[in-house]
């Protein structure tokens, strides 16, 4: 009789320690379906992000994060970078939204995007302390630009505060700076992803090499923005905030894609500038008279230097501004004209 009721208490532990165990299954598959440690949380608050290049013909993707249940999305600005478009798929509720652009920095290369008719989205958990070097790390994303389930890319944080020059292919360049860098295999499409440490904690904005993206300085590192950093700048754009650096709401667009000279053949001149490679068909710039092959010296009384001082001089414009242009042709002849700005995609 004692040996079976000992059976019995044995039979029934075996048979809780089960149930306990199809709990515990049942709640990780119903918290995201993913088996990898400290992923699940983040992964929930991952948007694929997907962009109509109109101007140019074409389309990517990338990755954002959710940091507000109304739909606030972060992302790295060059992932939004000439959108005509962009459309933004919940990996938590499978749902697409269409989304505009707040503002951006692109020295940061820090975007934030509202999402239309979102609400009760599951944000990312975030990590206030900064990482430390040797910290196992996950990068999500978006890799390949697929979509559907986030991808990860396993690794360790090698280094902290690191600076590296970013190239947009067309001349222009900028140093991002106080960077974590890791050697997780970061892909295209990654970019604007969540780095997340241990316990699944938001630690960066991942930061990969892409099309019209490219390190000029690094080897096969991956990178990400600390995330006090990126936040930091959403909450400037938040508050409407417009700076040197930050650009707020709609942006002006003057229909010219510039290089610099010296990338250039043909221009034997002392001006410096930004050469005319394109001309948007329609655009305030073709109207004005500007061809490919011509030199933009000035600016809204502004002298245009490099190509990089022309976008920071459009930054600080609005559609709809009338400003006063020169240029060069080929010929060294000048030429000005008063022409009003349209409304174009980010820079």
């Amino acid at each position: 009789m004692q040996l079976r009721s000992a059976w019995r208490t044995v039979l029934f532990a075996l048979l809780a320690a089960a149930a306990a165990s199809f709990a515990l299954a049942l709640q990780t598959a119903t918290a995201g379906g993913s088996s990898r440690a400290g992923t699940g949380s983040a992964e929930r608050a991952v948007v694929d992000v997907m962009t109509t290049l109109g101007l140019e013909g074409s389309a990517a993707a990338g990755t954002g994060i959710v940091i507000d249940p109304s739909g606030l999305v972060l992302t790295n600005n060059h992932v939004i970078k000439g959108a005509t478009k962009i459309r933004v798929r919940d990996v938590g509720n499978g749902r697409t939204y269409s989304a505009t652009v707040l503002g951006y920095d692109v020295s940061e290369d820090i975007a934030l995007l509202k999402l239309a008719n979102a609400s009760h989205l599951p944000t990312a958990p975030i990590r206030r302390s900064a990482v430390r070097v040797g910290e196992s790390v996950t990068a999500i994303g978006n890799a390949g630009g697929v979509g559907g389930r986030p991808s990860s890319a396993p690794g360790t944080v090698t280094a902290v505060g690191r600076s590296i020059t970013a190239s947009d292919g067309q001349g222009g360049l900028e140093r991002l700076t106080r960077l974590i860098e890791i050697d997780a295999a970061l892909q295209p499409g990654d970019s604007g992803g969540p780095l997340v440490d241990a316990a699944g904690k938001v630690v960066g904005i991942d930061t990969a090499a892409s099309v019209g993206f490219r390190f000029e300085d690094a080897g096969g590192e991956g990178y990400a923005i600390p995330i006090g950093q990126a936040l930091a700048i959403a909450k400037e754009i938040r508050a409407g905030h417009a700076s040197a650096k930050i650009h707020i709401g709609p942006t002006a667009m003057l229909g010219v894609r510039v290089q610099s000279p010296y990338d250039v053949g043909g221009f034997a001149t002392g001006y410096g500038g930004a050469a005319v490679v394109g001309v948007v068909p329609g655009s305030p710039a073709d109207r004005a008279g500007i061809s490919v092959g011509d030199l933009i010296i000035s600016l809204h009384g502004k002298a245009v230097s490099t190509p990089d001082t022309l976008s920071a001089t459009m930054l600080r414009l609005a559609p709809d501004t009338t400003v006063a242009i020169r240029w060069l042709d080929e010929f060294g002849t000048a030429y000005s004209a008063s022409v009003r700005l349209a409304a174009g995609p980010p820079q």
